[in-house]
C-alpha cells in the first residue's frame, strides 16, 4: 500500500503579492489536482499579522479550510501581534508549533517554507 503523501507549507512572510501569487494559488491547484494527499498550511511570523488584518487573505484562508485542508498557526506570534482570537474564530488551529514542526521535519512528510 502506498504511503499517504503529506504536505507541510510553512508561511512565514508577511508580504500578501507572495501569499495570494504563490501560496495560495499553489495550494488550491495542489488539493484540486491532488497532487498531496494532505495538505497543511502553518502560519508562523508576520503571516499572522496579515491573516488577521486583511480581508481577502481571509477570504483564500476559507477557501483552504472548505476544500479540506488544514491549517496551524504559531501561538507565540499570535500572541506577539496580538491576533490569537482573530485567527482562532477564522477557524484556524494555534497552538505551540515548535515540537510539532520538528516532528513534521524528522518524519516522511515533505515540508516548504515560504
Amino acid at each position: 500500500m502506498d504511503e499517504t503523501k503529506k504536505l507541510h507549507v510553512l508561511w512565514t512572510t508577511g508580504e500578501k503579492d507572495v501569499a495570494i501569487r504563490m501560496i495560495f494559488q499553489y495550494l488550491m491547484n495542489a488539493k484540486a489536482n491532488g497532487w498531496w494527499d494532505e495538505i497543511n498550511l502553518i502560519i508562523w511570523g508576520p503571516s499572522a499579522k496579515l491573516t488577521a488584518e486583511d480581508k481577502e487573505i481571509q477570504e483564500e484562508i476559507q477557501m483552504c479550510l472548505d476544500s479540506g485542508m488544514t491549517i496551524q498557526a504559531c501561538l507565540v506570534c499570535t500572541d506577539s501581534y496580538g491576533v490569537t482570537k482573530k485567527i482562532i474564530r477564522l477557524g484556524i488551529d494555534v497552538r505551540l508549533m515548535g515540537e510539532p514542526f520538528t516532528e513534521y521535519l524528522r518524519g516522511k512528510d515533505t515540508v516548504i517554507t515560504f
